[in-house]
């Protein structure tokens, strides 16, 4: 993918800021499982994941509970960390080989500053902030099981089961239980 093709998912700019934008941005390749933002440090950039996939994790005493999960084509970042720049409770981490696309939050004003076109990046903000509120709305399993398989169904391809229960918030017995009541033949 292009570097002109991912800053046109947010927008219509023209070539010279394309120029612009293609001189300002870093892009990255992330080794599996390597961490892209520890918890305890303060977001400063926002991300689009060229290739791979990549995930949001908070720490807990009895394991690693799933906050959000990335593939390839989507802007990414930790919101709460990035606009209040306060220290992230999550990580974020490479789950696969990752090329990613970074843009710092002090490029991001620069490029604002040269030309408003740049206003548009906010889209890559608000891609970041629909899929947080993806799952806060109170479903059944198998509500948000669909909802995957309708809106995102890449994660299946993507995550193991595992990960992907804890992103849904259930667990992976209920998760199996959910996609093998999908998987019967209707009778009627």
């Amino acid at each position: 993918m292009k570097v002109s093709d991912i800053l046109r998912t947010t927008g219509h700019y023209t070539d010279d800021d394309i120029r612009l934008f293609e001189a300002s941005v870093m892009q990255r390749k992330l080794a599996k499982n390597e961490v892209v933002l520890p918890q305890g440090q303060v977001c400063k950039s926002i991300f689009f994941l060229i290739q791979g996939s990549a995930f949001q994790y908070r720490q807990l005493p009895d394991g690693n509970q799933v906050v959000d999960l990335h593939v390839g084509g989507e802007w990414f970042t930790n919101y709460q960390s990035l606009i209040s720049q306060i220290p992230s409770e999550l990580t974020v981490s490479a789950f696969s080989e990752c090329i990613i696309l970074e843009m710092d939050l002090n490029v991001m004003h620069y490029l604002i500053g040269r030309s408003l076109a740049f206003l548009q990046l906010n889209k890559a903000l608000e891609g970041a902030t629909s899929r947080m509120k993806f799952l806060e709305r109170a479903m059944s399993p198998n509500e948000k099981y669909n909802l995957v398989i309708n809106q995102r169904p890449e994660l299946i391809r993507a995550f193991p089961l595992k990960m992907l229960a804890s992103y849904l918030q259930i667990t992976p017995e209920t998760l199996s239980r959910v996609r093998k009541s999908i998987m019967k033949p209707r009778i009627s």
